[in-house]
């Protein structure tokens, strides 16, 4: 699956005509907007099909899209597609500017404190809020009884703002991001 990417996931119908509501896992609106070719991944298939996309519309309340797609007409046919994903080729990915990043390229991505090159964690999730948040899971922290370390903190998520402010340097090619967080920053998300 290195070869495709998730555009998005089916997640409803849309009344009752073969409109389908999709959760969006791109900042590029034009992969829902625009008309043609996208590929549909069935859950437990490993190989997505074609499929064309005919419409689609942005619902902002929602936080999604609706769209039609060649040869869906009803809501029960809608309804076998939940779940499905839509991809398209890696090889489709759009071209970023300076300091923009496909997400899925920060997933996995180690952060460091960039004062002391502590290790913070590593990059799970990327939220879209205001501005995005990198999700990091720590590492579980460890503690020293009678000699012997044990496991005493489980890992957990924190959420970091994504600004140059905050993480000032990201290197892909060194899957790794230094932060320099306000204070209070890291232990607010304790």
């Amino acid at each position: 699956m290195d070869e495709w990417l998730e555009i998005g996931k089916i997640v409803a119908p849309q009344g009752l005509n073969g409109e389908i509501r999709v959760y969006p896992a791109t900042d590029f609106p034009e992969r829902f907007e625009v008309p043609g070719t996208r590929w549909l991944l069935r859950s437990g298939e490993k190989e997505p099909v074609s499929i064309e996309l005919l419409t689609g519309r942005y619902i902002d309340s929602k936080k999604l899209y609706v769209i039609r797609l060649e040869g869906i007409e009803n809501r029960q046919q809608v309804e076998e597609l939940r779940g499905c994903k839509i991809m398209v080729p890696a090889s489709d990915r759009p071209m970023l500017g300076e300091d923009e990043y496909h997400v899925l390229d920060l997933i996995g991505v180690q952060v460091y404190l960039q004062e002391t090159g502590d290790l913070v964690g590593t990059v799970v999730d990327v939220m879209t809020t205001g501005h995005d948040l990198l999700e990091v899971e720590t590492p579980p922290e460890e503690v020293v009884k009678q000699g012997k370390k044990q496991k005493s903190q489980p890992k957990k998520n924190i959420l970091i703002p994504f600004v140059k402010a905050i993480t000032p340097v990201v290197d892909l090619s060194a899957r790794r991001i230094e932060i320099t967080p306000p204070p209070g920053l890291l232990e607010v998300n304790k």
